[in-house]
């Protein structure tokens, strides 16, 4: 069964508030095969290596595949891959394609898909796929279902970028024309277990079942609406309506997680994330000349009080990080510079610097409330350490648009670390990804030719003792260097029904894709 619009059946208002703001009030979907999913911020774009935000990957998790899947123990899982190789010395990786997978328009998945995805479209648009190629000598098809990557030098953590969140595997037919420097357009065609059916800007997407889809019996439910609900407590109460079953990692306000999972029929679970280690930070915009002095840097990392965010923003579902690596970050060690909270000594350090009281323009993350009393905390913590702090209120699209244009002197931050440090932090410190139009590299302008050198080491170096010490090294002179004011581990927690089952299958959770869930 097939769901269209004309089969809604309205919702009505889920609060006063939302009606009062005039926004659309979504309609809601309604059958034992319909999964309803609520969603906020709504996405920047659907297709493959276009969408990169974390509510885009959820759904693009849905419409396209990698070429493996990972599980909570970041062990890799076949998926449009079902077999592969990589030769001792990891210099060769070869993949066998599925046979008879088809793309939504009826097109054959071929090699040539993976060559163009990896060698041009990611290559060109995701920062953490173009550093990993850049140790890739030559991509090709051998025939049409055999890839063949040959390396110029090692990446250790070459394997772990093809699952859907970092390469997705999009169609040459449709895009392999496009230019690659302009925002990407059109129909998302992937080869996942959902296809594209609607998204009504503000209100809804919807995803209908894939009947061609390359594994027997998925998906499993016939609809999946994801709607665009657009504050926390419309979304709890969305939830509490039985008009939404599932609210991601995020999705509800904190302090609303443990009174939501009191409810008949509610489950939560912190499950599945393993891969994607979310961490919270805060940019320190390296061209900005007060910036530049390690003592101002030192103290705004002495004035944050980081248990604090933990505990009072983010209700426990956070630890204060103890540096720019994840704890659940492979190679993470705590063994670096310490900045506890010290207010005296912040002021100190700000004094011996010269600083005179320069306005620092603060751009914070409009993701709800968690997030927004974090940057609250955060301005009062610098401001009463001595910091003039000019608070900067934007939506997303404006946020993104000033941290990938370094229009900022402090922004609030969260990344993906994706379990190794070669695939999710390097990005983001190596002067190589100083480059305008993301808010998803080295936004920062942190530079340092000796951390630039160790992640190369690290990256190329197969013995994992010998990474364990080159990445201990990288923690301990990003530390000392204060790259960035890193603030928290973030813990999801996902509130659903209880009647919904797999609902969290691998080590990407709801990034990952629903083809495995139902409906009891």
């Amino acid at each position: 069964m097939t769901l269209d619009r004309r089969t809604f059946i309205s919702g009505g208002a889920v609060t006063i508030g939302w009606l009062a703001a005039s926004l659309p009030v979504a309609a809601w979907a309604q059958g034992a095969k319909t999964l309803n999913v609520a969603l906020f911020p709504e996405p920047n774009a659907l297709i493959a290596g276009a969408g990169s935000t974390g509510p885009s990957q959820m759904v693009i998790g849905n419409i396209y595949d990698g070429l493996l899947r990972f599980d909570d123990k970041l062990q890799p899982m076949p998926h449009l891959a079902t077999e592969w190789s990589v030769s001792p010395d990891g210099m060769v990786y070869i993949f066998k394609l599925k046979e008879g997978v088809t793309w939504h328009d009826g097109k054959p998945l071929t090699a040539d898909d993976v060559v163009f995805t990896a060698d041009k479209l990611q290559r060109a648009l995701n920062p953490r796929v173009r550093i990993a190629m850049q140790s890739v000598a030559s991509v090709k098809a051998l025939d049409a279902r055999t890839v063949e990557f040959r390396m110029a030098q090692p990446y250790a953590a070459f394997l772990g970028l093809f699952d859907v969140s970092s390469l997705p595997i999009a169609p040459k037919h449709l895009l392999g024309e496009m230019d690659l420097t302009k925002p990407l357009t059109g129909t998302p065609v992937g080869t996942g277990p959902f296809k594209f059916k609607e998204w009504q800007r503000g209100s809804f997407i919807q995803l209908v079942r894939n009947e061609k889809y390359h594994v027997a019996g998925l998906p499993k439910v016939d609809n999946v609406f994801w709607h665009i609900i657009p504050d926390g407590a419309s979304r709890a109460a969305a939830f509490e309506s039985g008009k939404v079953d599932v609210l991601p990692g995020g999705a509800v306000e904190y302090f609303d997680v443990g009174r939501l999972a009191k409810l008949p029929g509610a489950s939560v679970t912190t499950k599945g994330y393993e891969k994607l280690a979310p961490t919270a930070s805060l940019w320190i915009n390296h061209r900005t000349p007060v910036l530049q002095d390690l003592k101002v840097r030192q103290a705004i990392m002495h004035a944050i009080d980081r248990d604090a965010l933990a505990k009072v923003a983010w209700f426990g579902f956070a630890k204060p990080s103890t540096g720019i690596f994840n704890s659940k970050t492979a190679f993470y060690t705590d063994q670096t510079k310490k900045y506890a909270r010290d207010v005296p000594l912040a002021k100190k350090l700000l004094a011996e610097a010269g600083y005179k009281g320069q306005a620092l323009r603060f751009l914070p993350l409009p993701f709800g409330e968690a997030w927004a009393r974090t940057a609250e905390m955060i301005r009062q913590n610098l401001q009463e350490a001595g910091f003039k702090i000019e608070l900067i209120s934007a939506d997303l699209p404006s946020v993104m648009a000033r941290a990938s244009n370094w229009d900022f002197d402090l922004s609030l931050t969260y990344l993906f670390q994706l379990g190794d440090p070669a695939l999710g932090v390097a990005r983001s410190y190596v002067g190589s990804e100083i480059k305008k139009g993301s808010p998803f590299n080295n936004v920062g302008g942190y530079q340092n030719p000796k951390v630039d050198a160790l992640f190369e080491r690290g990256s190329r170096e197969i013995d994992t003792k010998k990474r364990a010490e080159i990445y201990a090294d990288v923690q301990r002179t990003m530390a000392e260097d204060v790259a960035a004011a890193w603030l928290l581990d973030l813990n999801f927690p996902t509130v659903y029904r209880s009647k919904v089952e797999d609902l969290i299958t691998s080590g990407l959770g709801l990034t990952d894709s629903l083809a495995r869930t139902f409906i009891k």
